[in-house]
């Protein structure tokens, strides 16, 4: 589920946040693709709109910054 970082309108806030979720919680097509993962990590924006989910953790702050985004871990 990757989605383009330059789907955000012109302007918007540069930060997204960053938060473990369960495979076990993702729909099925979602989860034949994890590779025996149990926790994967989302990308979302402001407004809680999913931008990218990866592996892990370090890779969702490369991406996010790669993108000229300030990433910040949510809960």
């Amino acid at each position: 589920m990757n989605v383009a970082y330059d789907a955000l309108p012109a302007g918007a806030d540069r930060i997204v946040y960053v938060r473990p979720v369960a495979v076990s919680g993702l729909p099925e097509e979602l989860k034949v693709k994890m590779a025996g993962a149990t926790t994967v990590y989302s990308v979302h924006s402001q407004d809680g709109e999913p931008l990218a989910l990866v592996a892990n953790r370090d890779l969702a702050f490369s991406l996010a910054r790669q993108n000229d985004f300030a990433p910040v871990n949510a809960h």
